[in-house]
């Protein structure tokens, strides 16, 4: 007879996602297609209005690759919930398989990984725009950017195979149901069948490197923003640079906070459905958020954005008088 762990490697998975509520499901497949496609536009327009833009400042590149991740991080699950909620009910859940529900896992924590990492390197490209403005270009250059965003992915990417195989490793026994609509850690660990705290230790180390690690870089660097504010005499100097970390302080509350909620605990304190529900926002509302965020308090980007706008609203109109000659 195969073993809990090697019968789950050939059956998979089941994810539940809302199978329970099939009146809801309609209402729900909208409201989440809505959201997944005002996501993509609003990501899509802040990559277009870098891309197009004459001067690219190292803020607006690493705002760029945020809006990169956010993508992935949206297309990495929502497609799929998407997916499920369209299909005709599948009784319990829909299947995944073991690999696919790996593969699915490791994305979803590389990309956040590499979102905690980057979110640190923006707090030090603010420290050093702030702190030591007339050493900025010398210091933050377009190779150091390079380095910076490329080292933000590897980190995500080491972190999240580490993880991947640790909790892959674990024995699976019993109900194969995943109370949730992708491949979320805290939904595999409540399926484990070991008791001991052994098996909490590798989302706790990952914690310590996506979630610890990261924080400490962005309150010393904008520990260090604070005391230069407060020597700095010009109101409208400590205005602008209020300004310029206000989008990025709201994006890190609301990435951090999300996520230390809901993975910087133990196991005893899991609950499936109410994990499901808060994942929903993390996964779909935040990643709108952002790009509202930075279009809304970061003047430039709004302004390249319009210029973004202004440039394809007359092409459309030449292109509707053409139609109409």
């Amino acid at each position: 007879m195969a073993s809990p762990s090697n019968a789950t490697l050939h059956r998979g998975f089941l994810l539940q996602g809302f199978a329970e509520f099939p009146h809801l499901r309609p209402a729900l497949f909208l409201l989440l297609l809505a959201l997944h496609l005002a996501t993509l536009s609003g990501n899509l327009l802040i990559l277009l209005a870098v891309a197009s833009a004459t001067t690219r400042p190292p803020m607006h590149l690493f705002l760029c690759q945020l809006s990169a991740i956010e993508l992935g991080y949206t297309l990495v699950v929502v497609p799929r919930t998407l997916a499920d909620l369209a299909s005709p009910s599948l009784g319990r859940g829909s299947p995944i398989s073991f690999l696919g529900c790996a593969v699915q896992m490791q994305m979803f924590v590389a990309l956040g990984g590499a979102e905690c990492f980057l979110l640190a390197t923006m707090a030090y490209d603010r420290y050093v725009a702030i702190c030591h403005p007339l050493r900025y270009t010398a210091v933050v250059t377009p190779g150091l950017c390079a380095r910076l965003a490329l080292a933000c992915c590897l980190g995500g990417l080491a972190v999240s195979v580490g993880l991947t195989v640790a909790v892959f490793h674990l024995p699976f026994c019993g109900s194969r149901l995943l109370v949730h609509f992708f491949c979320d850690i805290t939904a595999l660990l409540h399926l484990a069948c070991t008791r001991s705290y052994a098996e909490e230790l590798p989302l706790l180390g990952a914690c310590l490197l996506l979630l610890l690690l990261p924080s400490l870089l962005i309150l010393a660097s904008y520990g260090a923003i604070a005391g230069a504010l407060r020597r700095l005499r010009s109101p409208r100097g400590r205005r602008k640079a209020v300004s310029t970390c206000a989008s990025h302080l709201t994006v890190t509350f609301l990435h951090y906070g999300c996520a230390t909620f809901m993975y910087a605990r133990p196991k005893a304190s899991y609950s499936p459905h109410r994990d499901r529900a808060l994942a929903l926002v993390y996964t779909h509302v935040t990643p709108l958020l952002y790009p509202l965020i930075y279009s809304l308090r970061n003047h430039e980007i709004a302004a390249a954005i319009r210029q973004v706008l202004g440039r394809w609203r007359p092409r459309q109109a030449s292109g509707q008088e053409g139609l109409s000659v």
